[in-house]
């Protein structure tokens, strides 16, 4: 019975190693027999070792032209289609414009279609508009074939950044250029990337708002330095008073630049400052109940 039952939990794994060998033992195969001494043009017979196939491997005719061509598609296409697909995923994520589920859908239809249907498509499209094969018709063909990985993979991840954050940027005059190279795409993957365990940051209330989200969600902390109600810097103009959770659990009125002005993002109620919350301690006294 212990058999039985240990393949039930690993079946999965089980299948998915038998897979994965049914789709790697053609490459062995061929592994082994570059090591043969056929007799004649076929290797399909073990004769005897030998090493004759890697010694000149540019003898056979194109054999390296052939090689430096493909990975020269290989880094192109990953180029374009990186450019290409992600410009596409955020234009899908931030604007609404006429036609954007049919795009969508578009987008999805090669990664569910086998890649000998789309590339006889393109080889008609190519065909009825009397273009040349060759290494341009090569690459455009390798670039639609990734982009719509890269555009689903992208998307995802802007779908999850706050866009109040682009937003705080453009109320500080930041053009839609400086916006994104400055802001959305560092934000991307800064805290990922780096692996940071905590956060610092500095300007608006709702772009530390959207800092504090973004740092907490990618499970960092965030420090955030409130300045934007400051004013005497002494604390006696009392505008730049805003709600803050202590280490008791207990909401209380802080003044920034005397308590603060940095402060842990998750305690600023962030949603709450201007106003006087009814559980604030003291928000009896202020004639709130």
């Amino acid at each position: 019975m212990r058999p039985i039952r240990w393949l039930r939990r690993n079946v999965v794994v089980v299948a998915g190693v038998l897979a994965l060998g049914y789709l790697v033992l053609p490459n062995v195969v061929v592994l082994v027999f570059s090591f043969n001494k056929p007799k004649g043009r076929y290797n399909y017979t073990w004769n005897h070792f030998s090493t004759d196939a890697w010694q000149h491997p540019c003898g056979v005719a194109d054999m390296c032209g052939s090689l430096s061509l493909s990975l020269r598609l290989a880094v192109y296409a990953t180029i374009g289609a990186t450019l290409l697909g992600t410009m596409t995923a955020f234009a899908l994520a931030r604007y609404r414009f006429r036609g954007r589920a049919a795009t969508n859908m578009l987008i999805f239809l090669p990664m569910a279609m086998p890649e000998v249907v789309m590339g006889a498509s393109l080889g008609t499209l190519f065909l009825n508009m009397r273009i040349r094969f060759g290494f341009w018709t090569i690459l455009i063909a390798h670039i639609m074939f990734c982009l719509s990985f890269v555009v689903v993979a992208v998307k995802a991840r802007v779908m999850s950044m706050d866009p109040r954050l682009e937003q705080a940027a453009q109320d500080l005059y930041a053009t839609p250029a400086q916006t994104f190279l400055r802001v959305t795409l560092p934000l991307a993957e800064a805290v990922k990337a780096i692996g940071a365990e905590a956060v610092y940051a500095c300007g608006p209330a709702d772009m530390l708002r959207a800092v504090t989200e973004v740092a907490t969600a990618e499970g960092a902390r965030s420090f955030c330095a409130v300045e934007q109600g400051m004013a005497c810097a002494a604390g006696v103009c009392m505008t730049c008073v805003l709600p803050v959770v202590g280490e008791d659990g207990v909401s209380r009125f802080v003044r920034s630049c005397v308590d603060g002005p940095c402060f842990d993002g998750t305690r600023v109620r962030w949603t709450d400052i201007g106003t006087i919350p009814a559980d604030l301690d003291g928000a009896a006294a202020m004639g709130v109940h």
